[in-house]
């Protein structure tokens, strides 16, 4: 018997129309759907109407539920990875499942869309022939210290992802030990109440710390030494995301 598929399907950001038919028909036709959120992935097909198994795959159980779903495929079974939002594995679990799935002769195909990181990069303004993604920093004080500081003279465009609770302590350490820079950051994008911040750290710090902290957040970090007039003017540019729809909140 042939082995199933696994197809690693990105799904919105936030708002429900960024998903493309291909992944739409992909989630239609796959025999399970391993999602990192049961609710939200459960929401995104109700949206379209999908009737289809779901199963959990998060970081808790990952290494335990990779090799069952592998034997599934491997019995030929088609399976589609979902995040709880934007591309699987970019700071989400998955992994384990495809390298077990790689190294057991599945096929593994990527099914592309959104992205947080990609879409504050497109409207940063900062160069983004090369930069570096550097997910979540670490939560040790330490280790977190310490990657900042290889951050330093980092010379491409730095991409990280920082939650509510913890953006303005990451700002704060990256203003201490990377120093003054320009910076973007991109909030609840895609969705009602996007917003997208820009200017000197300083600017950007104060401008988040008037405020309650919500939803996600994004951060593009511009190179150090590069020229001062590639960057963005200082200021603020709020936005509503454009088409976005009361069930992409």
């Amino acid at each position: 018997m042939a082995a199933g598929t696994l197809y690693v399907v990105a799904t919105p950001i936030g708002n429900l129309e960024d998903v493309s038919e291909r992944a739409l028909g992909t989630l239609r036709e796959a025999d399970l759907i391993a999602a990192e959120d049961t609710r939200r992935t459960g929401k995104l097909l109700a949206h379209y109407g999908i009737d289809k198994s779901i199963t959990s795959y998060h970081d808790a159980i990952e290494k335990r539920r990779a090799p069952q779903l592998v034997e599934l495929l491997r019995a030929g079974r088609s399976v589609a990875l979902v995040s709880d939002a934007g591309t699987p594995l970019v700071s989400d679990p998955g992994y384990r499942l495809v390298r077990a799935a790689l190294d057991a002769g599945v096929p593994v195909v990527p099914i592309p869309g959104a992205s947080a990181a990609t879409a504050l990069l497109s409207v940063s303004g900062f160069a983004t022939d090369r930069f570096v993604f550097e997910g979540f920093l670490p939560q040790r004080e330490g280790r977190r210290r310490r990657r900042l500081e290889a951050l330093k003279t980092e010379l491409r465009t730095v991409v990280l992802y920082e939650s509510p609770h913890h953006i303005e302590r990451t700002l704060g350490e990256i203003a201490e030990i990377v120093g003054e820079r320009e910076v973007v950051v991109g909030r609840e994008l895609t969705k009602v109440f996007e917003e997208i911040m820009r200017g000197p750290l300083s600017a950007v710090r104060a401008e988040i710390a008037a405020k309650a902290p919500r939803g996600e957040y994004t951060v593009a970090l511009a190179g150090a030494g590069e020229p001062e007039d590639q960057w963005p003017a200082t200021g603020h540019q709020g936005s509503s995301a454009q088409g976005a729809s009361p069930e992409s909140k």
